[in-house]
């Protein structure tokens, strides 16, 4: 699946949260296929995939913070802006737990300070809002699918059902041409969330250290990986565009495959070649949703879209792309 090089070509587009893992690979599709994009960047991040490989020289980049409405409205009016992805968020469910009020700032007034300054904007034309599986809660009936009950109960999952019951509100009370995304855990090469389990997990294993489990190991998750996960971003932008039904929609992106976080540490430490070493189990995390997987039977339905990747594609390629990382840095 290929983004349509027509439709982004000279398109003016604000990113938010481009120096992120999510972030950093859209960007790089919208460039790649003429649009000119702006984004918007909070903390200098030398690492990010965004400044590692010359990207950043061909993006028009905004210091500033997501809650800057009045700094919002100009970069939208002045560069007259039509596309609008907003991934910039705070995404860590630890740090939430430490400082739940940063993430509640970040995740939720961020959210409707873009979509009111997209509101006063009027060369806004689509705006695709990241949400996540967390905004689901915990759930007995699984998989989610988009009519699931938005029930988080702890910092990081009430900060997504927030986010995302806002972009909805958005969308229904003003009609702004809003779309929201729910992933699947993120995964891929440009993560540098390092306590994050597969970027962490990688690194540990290229060193050859054993790898910690900070949950007991039981938790079962819904991996995705990013290239697929951007492109589906640029498919559903695309058609808000044609499809105008799809407006105030929410679609789920996943692969749906459920695996254990213990089972995917042993997959990583098989597919580096490292199965020699013993995963540590610490069994500290806290405030964690035991199962989550998504069905993307709405987006393959209604968007046309399927993933490119499978679970062992995406490790495979993130593995080279952090051998190839961690090589440079030595």
């Amino acid at each position: 699946m290929e983004a349509n090089g027509k439709f982004w070509l000279d398109r003016p587009v604000f990113v938010s949260g481009a120096t992120g893992l999510l972030g950093s690979w859209l960007t790089k599709q919208l460039v790649a296929n003429g649009a000119s994009v702006v984004a918007l960047v909070r903390d200098w991040v030398p690492e990010s995939e965004l400044f590692q490989n010359g990207l950043s020289s061909q993006l028009t980049i905004v210091r500033g913070d997501l809650v800057d409405q009045n700094l919002l409205e100009r970069i939208l009016n002045e560069y007259e802006v039509a596309s609008v992805f907003h991934l910039a968020a705070q995404t860590i469910v630890g740090t939430a737990n430490r400082n739940p009020v940063s993430t509640f700032e970040s995740n939720i007034q961020g959210t409707w300070c873009l979509l009111e300054a997209c509101r006063r904007a009027p060369t806004v034309k689509q705006i695709v809002v990241a949400s996540s599986d967390k905004a689901y809660g915990t759930h007995e009936t699984l998989p989610y699918s988009e009519d699931a009950a938005l029930q988080g109960k702890h910092p990081y999952d009430v900060s997504k059902s927030c986010a995302d019951l806002i972009a909805q509100s958005y969308a229904h009370s003003f009609g702004l041409p809003v779309c929201v995304t729910r992933c699947g855990n993120l995964y891929g090469g440009g993560d540098l969330n390092w306590n994050r389990l597969i970027p962490g997990t990688i690194r540990w294993a290229l060193r050859g250290e054993q790898p910690l489990i900070r949950s007991d190991g039981t938790n079962i998750r819904d991996y995705f990986y990013v290239e697929d996960a951007a492109l589906a971003y640029l498919k559903l932008a695309e058609l808000m565009d044609r499809k105008p039904k799809i407006l105030g929609e929410a679609f789920n992106f996943s692969n749906e495959v459920q695996i254990p976080v213990m089972a995917l540490t042993q997959k990583v430490l098989q597919l580096t070649g490292r199965e020699d070493l013993e995963p540590i189990v610490q069994n500290q995390a806290k405030n964690e949703i035991p199962h989550q997987y998504l069905s993307a039977e709405k987006a393959r339905k209604h968007l046309g879209w399927k993933p490119e990747f499978s679970l062992e594609d995406g490790l495979r390629r993130t593995i080279r792309w952090y051998e190839q990382f961690l090589n440079r840095g030595r």
